[in-house]
């Protein structure tokens, strides 16, 4: 299926599980009405923002609005095949989401573009970023980190966080890491003893 048709079976399936109205579901995620009705029949063209509403109203990973249920052995996954979720500054691909005991881990393809700061409200569970070429300010809005070429920093995506370039465009990998039930209680990074929070 298109991402418009997965992310619309996905919406009404989960709404319909959540026991919510179309309404209701609006009125949570400050979507309208007709938009979500647009978004559940597989048309229009949704945001990040728009995207990150409806997990949040739903209190469900990203990735369980984005991805088919199917889970090849084997898998290949183009990132230039696939639809682009964008904002002011930053265009998503989401290549996987895996299910992991009790944790999901959604693999995302992240480009971000000079000139624009993407913020956000918050999401549960953590951020995991590595940058593979360029400079990136990201993390939380009042003491963010800055990345090069082959950092990676973690921290707690409830928090208001940003993403910007210092200088040209990023290009990126985002990790997001939620427990299976994304309404439950607070998650860790996990840090090795050869990597410790840059001071």
């Amino acid at each position: 299926m298109s991402a418009g048709a997965v992310l619309g079976v996905n919406i009404r399936s989960l709404r319909t599980r959540a026991g919510l109205s179309l309404s209701e579901l609006a009125r949570r995620s400050d979507i309208a009405k007709g938009t979500l009705s647009q978004l559940e029949n597989g048309m229009g063209n949704p945001t990040i923002e728009t995207v990150f509403s409806l997990s949040n109203a739903l209190n469900v990973p990203v990735s369980s609005l984005l991805a088919e249920t199917a889970e090849p052995e084997s898998l290949v996954v183009r990132s230039a095949d696939l639809d682009v979720l964008s904002s002011n500054a930053v265009d998503l691909r989401l290549l996987r989401r895996m299910d992991v005991t009790d944790t999901v881990i959604e693999v995302y393809d992240q480009q971000v573009r000079p000139g624009e700061t993407q913020e956000s409200a918050g999401h549960p569970g953590y951020e995991h970023v590595v940058v593979t070429q360029g400079v990136l300010r990201v993390g939380p809005v009042d003491d963010p980190f800055v990345l090069g070429p082959g950092d990676y920093a973690c921290f707690p995506g409830h928090l208001p966080h940003l993403c910007e370039t210092v200088e040209g465009p990023v290009a990126s990998v985002l990790i997001l890491q939620y427990p299976v039930d994304a309404g439950a209680g607070p998650m860790a990074c996990a840090v090795s003893t050869a990597a410790r929070p840059r001071a």
